[in-house]
């Protein structure tokens, strides 16, 4: 598909998923590194987000950090309505991810909240209103968050998570951190128009959005993609079933692998799931995945484990993070 594309939108598309220049005007940065002008650079990308194949210029904040979030599923029967159990769902203002996938734990959803109190009240008017039990998998270590991967040419291995630095966090970051889950106005000076919304000075905002990035807070700032919308229709969620003394390893040698858009530890559930470690592979076809899966699972550090793949089939919802009550996403 991205060989159809507009050549100056896949560079949009391919170079700017990170590293958004913090400056004034970012997009005029952009401009000049494509030989455009900054004006075509705004209607580009306003055109892509209309189209619905980016989300938004913005930024992705790390789990667990400003807020508080999970990875969750519901196991709905074939029979019912799944749909309405997904709407459901999906009218909580904090979850930001929801999709169909293939296993009998099939609806799942990340869900997001400003304190661990107000997410644990989420999960129990989602189990509430739909009657279904919420299978809750938190967060225990990320080997990488990042998902800012190239839509054409070779697989890379994605920056690996790295060490957050928590004492960077001021009590006035969060409004900051929200807007950019919700994204900039595609505007010359994006940083000034939040910054007088938010009361503060432009160079204040850069200054800030600047140390969130260094200190992992925030895990990248540029063009956040909608992969489906791109034609990364075979995308699979792939568990594994490590011992708690080779989750370390495995988890390293997995995140490094092209290939591996994602990588984290989370908790099991004692006799309803067994499965630590979790990855994500986006591909184009189901033959792209499973070429980038027999990989995997012929690392070292996984030989013997057992690993279950569970492809995307639809997506229900696609937002930022809700990290400040009343905040829309």
């Amino acid at each position: 598909m991205e060989n159809r594309r507009d050549p100056l939108d896949q560079r949009l598309l391919d170079d700017f998923q990170r590293d958004l220049p913090l400056v004034s005007r970012p997009f005029a940065a952009i401009a000049d590194r494509l030989g455009v002008a900054e004006a075509e650079v705004i209607e580009r990308l306003a055109a892509l987000k209309a189209l619905g194949v980016i989300a938004r210029v913005g930024a992705t904040c790390r789990p667990n950090t400003a807020g508080a979030s999970t990875l969750a599923a519901l196991s709905i029967p074939t029979d019912a309505d799944i749909d309405a159990v997904a709407a459901v769902v999906g009218a909580e203002p904090g979850v930001n991810h929801s999709y169909l996938r293939e296993h009998d734990w099939n609806l799942w959803f990340v869900a997001t909240a400003p304190s661990a109190d107000e997410l644990a009240a989420s999960l129990a008017r989602i189990e509430r209103n739909t009657g279904y039990r919420v299978l809750d998998l938190p967060l225990v270590r990320p080997f990488n968050i990042d998902l800012g991967f190239r839509l054409s040419g070779p697989r890379h291995a994605l920056p690996d998570a790295g060490a957050v630095d928590l004492d960077a966090l001021r009590p006035d970051d969060r409004p900051i951190m929200q807007a950019l889950a919700a994204g900039l106005p595609l505007v010359p000076r994006p940083f000034a128009e939040l910054a007088e919304k938010l009361g503060r000075s432009e160079e204040d905002i850069l200054e800030r959005i600047d140390r969130l990035l260094q200190a992992r807070l925030l895990t990248r700032a540029g063009v956040i993609v909608r992969h489906r919308a791109l034609g990364w229709l075979s995308n699979a969620m792939v568990v594994w079933q490590v011992p708690e003394e080779r989750i370390e390893a495995a988890g390293t040698a997995l995140a490094a692998l092209p290939g591996i858009t994602l990588c984290y530890q989370r908790r099991t559930v004692p006799g309803v799931w067994s499965f630590p470690l979790f990855s994500m592979i986006h591909a184009r076809s189901r033959a792209e995945a499973g070429k980038v899966l027999r990989a995997a699972a012929d690392l070292p550090e996984l030989a013997g484990v057992h690993h279950e793949a569970l492809f995307s089939v639809r997506c229900f919802k696609q937002t930022g993070a809700l990290l400040q009550a009343g905040a829309s996403t």
